[in-house]
């Protein structure tokens, strides 16, 4: 006789019974859930690339700010014009780099994101409507 772990005891009788397994029933007539939808993995993807292209726009030009203060310093103390150093020229960009990147942020989610959000929330409502009317 060998020996199951997943088989329980018969001399064990404080031990339920396995239970059956419940039955898997599936609703043929409607599309899948919500959670299941392609539009979900769309929405993600889209907004997960608007984070980071904002994110990079950013703080791409900070590093590439400090990367230069470290590593050229002749180069930041050089004169754009007559008495404005080009680190301070490139500290000043910063603002409108900024400004950039917010920008860039609201275009893509007024563009890409919030349609997406719109659609499956519209879909979403449809589904309940139609999961509260089958009960």
């Amino acid at each position: 006789m060998s020996y199951d772990p997943s088989q329980p005891y018969s001399t064990y009788p404080w031990q339920p019974p396995p239970s059956p397994p419940e039955p898997v029933t599936r609703d043929v007539g409607h599309r899948s859930p919500l959670g299941h939808h392609s539009d979900l993995r769309i929405l993600r993807s889209a907004y997960r690339w608007q984070r980071r292209t904002a994110t990079l726009t950013a703080l791409g030009y900070f590093t590439l700010f400090l990367v230069l203060s470290a590593y050229a310093p002749s180069f930041m103390a050089s004169s754009v014009t007559d008495g404005l150093p080009t680190g301070l020229l490139l500290a000043l960009l910063q603002l409108p780099v900024t400004w950039l990147a917010i920008g860039v942020y609201e275009h893509t989610a007024r563009r890409y994101v919030d349609p997406l959000a719109d659609r499956i929330r519209k879909q979403s409502e449809v589904d309940a409507r139609r999961g509260a009317g089958a009960r």
